[in-house]
């Protein structure tokens, strides 16, 4: 496909697409580059975004461990179907690369709905129902509290429409989303608009922007289930690291304190002056967190 965006065209190269649960999924496997001393990590992403996300930092964080990221189905270079999408979808597929990767030890990183998604794979691991090991965690911003979520008017929008594909002439455009992106990020945030170019153009790819409706529905799953999938990510046995923007306007800065009592042996860092995508506002500080968490 000719990409617009050229970091859009060279993410695309790096991975690969495989059938899992019968859906195509796009699938990034990055080698350690120097000696793999470290576990594997599988990185989760967020909505309405895709593994794209994680294009600066990917690199870095291969240094000395394999990386494994993945599109969600109805996101980024992955199949986007009509159809219900639910979290068991979501890690029902993720589990399927894992095995699909050959990785019985991993380590989770995860943010937004990616959040949410590793943790119900954390409950079914601890179910014996995930035969993995998983050795540490490092949870970024995102509602793991929904009933202290500050949802966007644009999030609240969608939540009200009926559970269906939009029609194609739904005035969804590039400007809209990725003004709607940026609103997320700390005002002192510096995105090349190349950055947000190429979200929304993975965003928009195969009609995936008229499925909004459909794929936001995660936070009617998580009001629903927060005690399960919350629920793990505060009693799961694995070490835990809270990596968090401090000026979200959604996932806000108290649910990252509120985790932080609920497993008083986890780490909190706090990411200054960054809002809900640090990956993409401050790759930087981003690894300077991160890194050490997964060490």
């Amino acid at each position: 496909m000719a990409w617009q965006s050229p970091s859009v065209a060279t993410w695309e190269q790096r991975g690969r697409y495989r059938t899992l649960e019968g859906l195509k999924t796009f699938v990034i496997d990055v080698p350690a580059a120097n000696t793999e001393t470290l576990e594997p990590v599988l990185i989760v992403h967020g909505f309405p975004s895709s593994s794209f996300d994680y294009h600066h930092v990917v690199d870095a964080l291969a240094e000395h461990r394999r990386v494994l990221l993945f599109d969600m189905i109805g996101y980024g270079l992955s199949a986007k179907p009509d159809r219900p999408y639910s979290v068991d979808l979501q890690a029902d597929v993720a589990q399927a690369f894992v095995a699909d990767a050959g990785v019985s030890t991993l380590a989770l990183l995860t943010h937004d709905l990616g959040d949410t998604v590793g943790g119900e794979l954390l409950a079914r691991q601890a179910e014996g129902r995930w035969p993995i090991e998983i050795t540490r965690r490092v949870i970024t911003n995102g509602s793991i509290y929904i009933e202290m979520a500050h949802l966007s008017t644009g999030q609240q929008l969608l939540l009200s429409l009926p559970d269906e594909r939009l029609a194609d002439t739904a005035g969804i455009d590039g400007a809209t989303m990725q003004a709607s992106l940026a609103a997320t990020f700390s005002a002192r945030s510096r995105v090349e608009d190349s950055d947000l170019a190429g979200v929304w153009e993975l965003i928009s790819h195969d009609g995936g922007h008229l499925l909004l409706p459909r794929t936001i529905r995660y936070i009617e799953e998580r009001r629903r289930n927060q005690a399960r999938f919350t629920g793990a990510i505060e009693t799961h046995p694995s070490s835990l690291a809270i990596v968090w923007g401090t000026e979200d306007p959604i996932a806000v800065a108290p649910m990252a304190s509120r985790l932080h009592d609920a497993r008083p042996d986890s780490t909190l860092t706090w990411l200054h002056a960054i809002g809900h995508y640090p990956m993409i506002e401050s790759p930087a500080t981003f690894l300077d967190a991160v890194v050490p968490a997964l060490s």
